[in-house]
Parts: C-alpha cells; sequence; structure tokens
C-alpha cells in the first residue's frame, strides 16, 4: 500500500526525512510548506510540489501523513490542525513544549481516531543499542551506574534553538533523545528522583547545557549530561557494574569491556603517587581481567517509518509509546524543575 506524506517545515531535519524516505518503497513525498521563501525554492528545485499553505496542504486528499519539522513551539497547533482534518501524524522531537500540550494532543488523536507518533530517532542510535545489548548479556554483573553524555563546542547553533519562545535549549534539544534513552533501559521500574543543573555558558535565554542524576527504584543511578562549551569531550558511554565497566568512547562505538576474570588478588601492589601509595587504586594485575571487544549491534533507522506505515495498515503496534513520549515530557519538565530549586525532585511513587 502506497502512502503519501506532506511536509510543514523544510529546513535540515526535514530533508533529512526526505533523504531517508527516498530509499523507501511504499512511501512517497506528495509536497511541503515552509514560510521561509528560500526553503520552498530549494523544494521547487528538487521538483517538491510547494503548497501555498498549511490549509492547501490538509486539504490535499491524497495525504494520509504528515510530519512536522517545523520549531517545536508550534508543533500543537499544527498536529492537531492536520489530525482534525483526517491526517496521521509524525511529529520531530520534542512533541512539544509541555506534558500539558502533549495531553491535548494525544486527546485530539484519541477523538479524531488519527495516530499520532513521535520522531525518537536516537533509538536506533548504535551506540545506544549496544549499551543495551552489553546489559541484556549481564557481563558486567550487577550494574549500579551509567553515564551518558554528549559535548560539543560550538554553543547552540545560530537559529530558533536559541530562542525560548520558541522551544530551545539543549533539554528539549539533546535532553529529549538521551532522557527517552536512559528510560528505556529499566522498562516498568519506577524513576524515584531527579536532581538537575543547567547551565548558561554562551546563551543566557535558554539552556546551553545541563546534568540531570536519574535515581531508579533498583539502585541503578544514570548521569545524563549535555555540553556545547566543552573543548575535551569526554566518553559517550561508561557502564558500571559489581563484575566489570564498559565504556564507549563516540558514536562510531571506539571502546571496550573489562571485566573480572573470578580470579582472587592476593598480594596487591600499592601505586605509589607524588605525594604517598595507595593499595586501594591500585591497577589490577592483568592476569586478573579480561579485556573484550564491543558487541556489534546493527541499528536501521528505516524502521522507523516502516513501523509507522504498519500501524497505518493495522499490521503493527507503534514502536514509539504515546505513554513513553508523556514520561519523557515529564522528566524534562522535572529537569528544569531541580534546576530551578536546586534540590532533589520526586519523580514517580511505586
Amino acid at each position: 500500500m502506497k502512502h503519501k506524506i506532506a511536509m510543514v517545515g523544510f529546513g535540515g531535519m526535514a530533508g533529512w526525512h526526505f533523504d531517508l524516505i527516498k530509499d523507501l518503497e511504499d512511501l512517497e513525498v506528495a509536497g511541503i510548506w515552509d514560510i521561509k521563501e528560500e526553503r520552498r525554492e530549494y523544494a521547487s528545485q528538487l521538483n517538491i510540489r510547494v503548497y501555498t499553505g498549511l490549509e492547501e496542504l490538509l486539504a490535499d486528499p491524497q495525504v494520509d501523513l504528515v510530519l512536522i519539522a517545523a520549531p517545536n513551539d508550534v508543533h500543537k497547533s499544527v498536529a492537531i490542525a492536520a489530525l482534525e482534518a483526517g491526517k496521521n501524524v509524525v511529529s520531530e522531537k520534542p512533541v512539544t513544549l509541555s506534558s500539558t500540550d502533549l495531553q491535548e494532543m494525544m486527546d485530539a488523536a484519541d477523538r479524531t481516531g488519527r495516530f499520532l507518533t513521535v520522531h525518537q530517532n536516537r533509538r536506533w542510535d548504535e551506540d545506544f543499542l549496544t549499551v543495551k545489548r552489553i546489559l541484556e548479556e549481564g557481563k558486567l554483573g550487577e550494574v549500579f551506574r551509567m553515564e551518558s553524555r554528549v559535548h560539543g563546542s560550538r554553543g547552540i547553533p545560530g537559529d530558533w534553538r536559541q530562542e525560548k519562545e520558541h522551544g530551545g535549549g539543549m533539554v528539549l534539544d539533546w535532553g529529549v533523545h538521551l532522557l527517552d534513552q536512559a528510560l528505556l533501559f529499566y522498562p516498568g521500574v519506577k524513576l524515584h528522583t531527579v536532581y538537575a543543573t543547567v547551565t548558561h555558558v554562551t546563551n543566557q535565554l535558554v539552556d546551553d547545557g545541563f546534568t540531570a542524576d536519574l535515581g531508579f527504584a533498583n539502585g541503578v543511578h544514570i548521569l545524563v549530561e549535555v555540553g556545547t562549551s566543552n573543548f575535551i569531550q569526554l566518553p559517550r558511554w561508561y557502564v558500571l557494574g559489581a563484575n566489570g565497566s564498559a565504556l564507549i568512547e563516540d558514536w562510531d562505538r571506539n571502546g571496550r569491556i573489562v571485566r573480572a576474570n573470578g580470579t582472587d588478588e592476593k598480594d596487591v601492589v600499592p601505586v605509589i603517587t607524588a605525594a604517598g601509595l595507595t593499595k586501594t587504586m591500585a591497577p589490577r594485575r592483568e592476569d586478573s581481567i579480561y579485556t573484550e571487544e564491543l558487541p556489534q549491534v546493527s541499528g536501521d533507522i528505516r524502521e522507523f517509518y516502516q513501523n509507522v506505515m504498519a500501524v497505518l495498515e493495522g499490521k503493527e503496534e507503534s514502536r514509539i509509546k504515546l505513554d513513553e513520549v508523556m514520561r519523557v515530557m515529564r522528566l524534562m519538565e522535572a529537569v528544569f524543575e531541580s534546576a530551578a530549586r536546586q534540590q532533589v525532585v520526586k519523580f514517580e511513587e511505586e
């Protein structure tokens, strides 16, 4: 069955969607609308239909799916208009700016009987999938701490992402991805506490970085960190277990697993530092550990749209559940609340 999608907004992210959709047999771009003339002209150069406005786009009877790739603050109004026009909707992340707004969108989807989903594309990142595999294999023993970071050094891009009224800032831009990933590691486990800080190094209007410590009911703590003034990057992932550790340096998955081989060290040789010695921090002997390569896990982002089409045809359930999206939205709100109050906030009770 052939589906036709129309795009509201044709900036960089929509261009990425366009290139992705070109490789899918059963999905075709019907046209686009963008408020910027240069983006409309660019679409015309690509031989893409350019609608005269949102009204014409939503009135096109051939279109059964609408992608919203406009600034964050217009997602809600466009999504509700599209749903009420009988269209199914894919929204770029973040789906909107608040849990209240998201509930209105979900209510509109229920009322109209149309499908609403969110492009949480980082669920297909191979570094994330590698961490999931490490946890599933259990080689590290009982995991007690994980650290997830993305670092850049150029501040926030010079567009609407710098502006509060448009939903700018790193919590909404990158936090929506990393927090979503963190919540997926332990499905069904309550997140008890959130402690967060935000930074304003290059931008006083919106956060240009943040840290969030997430305390789960099973005792695991996950540190999520985003920075845009980091000229030396820390590892993308660091996972600590009772029997070993895993390090993933970057998106290319350079890294390793180091774990105990079961041999008890008996005569630990202290390490001598400039001003003393220590046994506690002395490195392990080589015969007491294994060093392994990371598991190789592939991700295919084409599965996102393949799943969307299967949902529309009644063949599958959505892989991006709206209750998961709501949980992430509420967590981002908790991050802002914790940072503003400078204290731990409770998130979910048992």
